[in-house]
């Protein structure tokens, strides 16, 4: 692969293509080939970035997916003789071996970098440090691998999500009531940073006592929902939820018995949320750089290949979406963006 010198000349109109690795090409799979209408220039130079997100079928992942294929094409198109390709590599479910995997077979084809989304930090470790060893160019997003060594991480300050979400919940209660947690996967270090958050925060609220703790597995939509329910009625003097995750709202009337005696604050405006949010059934919903996740993390792993820049700080932290019902309608003409619909 030719190296490329660390200067730029803005010209000529470079296509993007995805490659595919493993046997499934089909829309939606896990290995997917994507490229533009027009066959692609001939380029001096051919960057491939692998993009590793927890699950396929996640809309969060899939703007991130367009974030990394819209980045790619706009700095193909930027860069005289360059082409970025991406290589999308993610499993149906959330599995961090399969992760692993990937992460291995991305390395053996030649990759230039990868952004993941590591689903168990532990597990992943290994893989990535082989990879950096390799030469391999790694950011995260979304859920961290610190001691991977990686390049950056990037994504929101999980534990400042945890306290945003307390201080909307606070807010909405009157700083008086108690408050129950909701969180999923206990490997997973962006949960227990926001779980933490949540927690310092109430804090600082006399009438608030301290929060408890209730996880669930596997992170489904109906096993979220029933955790709630069965929370609730067993202790109906809750007034407030704080969810580090949407999953309950990823289903219909997840929140029957529940938001006529509690102020539900959530992470995660994605589609169904909203719509719980229309409803007047959740307060606030705290938002994430979903498209972002892609975009920024193609644009740094470029920036390290072509200039050897790297970023500032390893901790690249975004701002937080805040929708509430004055806004929902707004912030939901993006998901239309992000997935193609409109």
């Amino acid at each position: 692969m030719t190296t490329r010198r660390a200067w730029l000349i803005t010209s000529a109109s470079i296509s993007i293509s995805a490659m595919l690795l493993s046997a499934c090409s089909q829309s939606g799979s896990e290995g997917e080939t994507s490229s533009s209408d027009a066959a692609p220039a001939a380029a001096d130079t051919v960057y491939r970035i692998g993009v590793i997100a927890k699950s396929n079928s996640n809309p969060p992942f899939q703007a991130a997916k367009k974030g990394a294929i819209d980045a790619a094409a706009r700095l193909s198109d930027e860069m005289d003789g360059v082409q970025v390709e991406i290589l999308w590599q993610t499993p149906p479910q959330e599995d961090a071996q399969v992760q692993a995997q990937y992460v291995e077979q991305l390395v053996a084809s030649g990759v230039d970098g990868i952004a993941i989304s590591c689903t168990d930090a532990n597990l992943l470790t290994g893989a990535l440090k082989a990879a950096v060893d390799n030469g391999v160019v790694i950011v995260t997003f979304d859920s961290d691998a610190p001691e991977s060594g990686r390049m950056a991480y990037y994504g929101v300050d999980d534990k400042e999500a945890g306290k945003e979400v307390m201080r909307h919940l606070a807010e909405q209660m009157g700083e008086q009531g108690k408050v129950a947690i909701l969180t999923g996967n206990p490997a997973a270090v962006n949960l227990q940073a926001r779980v933490d958050g949540v927690k310092e925060q109430a804090g600082e609220y006399e009438g608030i006592g301290e929060p408890t703790v209730y996880s669930f597995m596997p992170e489904t939509a109906t096993e979220a929902a029933a955790k709630m329910q069965q929370v609730q009625s067993a202790n109906p003097d809750i007034t407030g939820w704080a969810l580090v995750g949407g999953w309950p709202l990823y289903t219909d009337n997840a929140l029957d018995g529940i938001y006529e005696n509690a102020k539900v604050v959530s992470m995660d405006p994605l589609p169904l949320p909203l719509e719980y949010v229309k409803k007047g059934q959740v307060q606030v919903l705290v938002g994430q750089p979903y498209y972002g996740w892609g975009e920024k993390s193609v644009e740094m792993i470029i920036n390290k290949l072509e200039y050897n820049r790297t970023p500032e700080s390893e901790l690249i932290f975004a701002d937080f979406d805040i929708v509430t019902e004055e806004n929902v309608e707004e912030y939901g003409e993006n998901w239309k963006k992000w997935l193609g619909e409109g």
